[in-house]
């Protein structure tokens, strides 16, 4: 395969792994099995280009959660401001652990819940990057067992 052909098969995933991990309802875990299984793309790039797109997708949610939060005084906000602040103290103290289910359909809340609780950002990349590079690893070694 060409260096272009090859670009444009990373860019694909990183497009569909981006995607995925926003609210946007994309899949990327096909897109990721079938490039492993076409295997002209080596595996090393494609776990590198997924991850970092699925990611970047979740820092885009942490950052609507940080923007959403600067409505908490409008009268519409569904959450009083001591019933923020106590989820705040919660988040902080146990439910920053969640963001290492950041991979799970419903992940995508806890991304944009940790921007919202003002996880450090340190911290919620960390545990996002292991989350979400244990998935692809994982889903490239299941791709690989079913093979055979």
């Amino acid at each position: 395969m060409t260096g272009l052909g090859t670009f444009a098969q990373l860019a694909t995933m990183f497009a569909a792994a981006f995607g995925a991990a926003t609210l946007l309802p994309f899949q990327s875990e096909v897109v990721f099995a079938g490039l492993l299984l076409a295997g002209k793309v080596d595996l090393g790039w494609l776990l590198l280009v997924a991850s970092i797109g699925n990611v970047l997708g979740s820092v885009v949610n942490y950052l609507l959660g940080m923007w959403v939060e600067h409505f908490r005084d409008r009268r519409w906000f569904p959450i009083s401001a001591p019933q923020l602040e106590r989820a705040q103290r919660w988040f902080n103290r146990w439910g920053v652990w969640t963001l290492l289910l950041s991979w799970a359909p419903m992940g995508d809340a806890f991304t944009v819940a940790a921007g919202m609780m003002r996880t450090p950002f340190w911290l919620f990349l960390a545990l996002v990057a292991i989350a979400k590079t244990g998935r692809y690893a994982a889903l490239a070694w299941a791709t690989a067992a079913a093979v055979g």
